[in-house]
């Protein structure tokens, strides 16, 4: 489920915004106890292996799963990796999307939104556990 939906320009790197991304999440409900602030976990790819990215996520309680430059296969990332790779081919399957004809940032920020409904509601009605 997208948690977060952050739209910048094309050019930026995805590991600049890992520090925008954790701290606008949501709190997160948990089966028993209080909610959440942080998740546990967080997988990522290669592009968001750096020092800085990893001292962030250890600086605020999060384990960091993220496979290392040279040193490990991205062949193990997909084992995990398969449900943030199917949901946003799932929000591209709206037309819309797919190529971004809106040249307000505004307009097609609400139009990811609005591609992310369908999925948030689709994937509550199913148990999470």
């Amino acid at each position: 489920m997208p948690l977060v939906v952050l739209l910048t320009a094309a050019n930026i790197p995805d590991g600049l915004l890992l520090e925008a991304l954790v701290d606008d999440l949501p709190a997160i409900r948990m089966p028993t106890g209080r909610r959440r602030g942080r998740p546990g976990k967080l997988h990522g790819d290669k592009a968001y292996d750096s020092r800085d990215n990893r001292r962030l996520l250890r600086d605020r309680g999060i384990a960091a799963r993220i496979a290392r430059r040279g040193v490990e296969s991205s062949q193990r990332l997909g084992r995990v990796r398969w449900k943030a790779e199917r949901t946003i081919a799932w929000l591209l399957g709206c037309r819309r999307l797919r190529v971004r004809y809106e040249r307000s940032d505004a307009r097609f920020y609400a139009f990811v939104l609005l591609g992310c409904s369908p999925l948030s509601f689709h994937l509550l009605r199913q148990p999470l556990w």
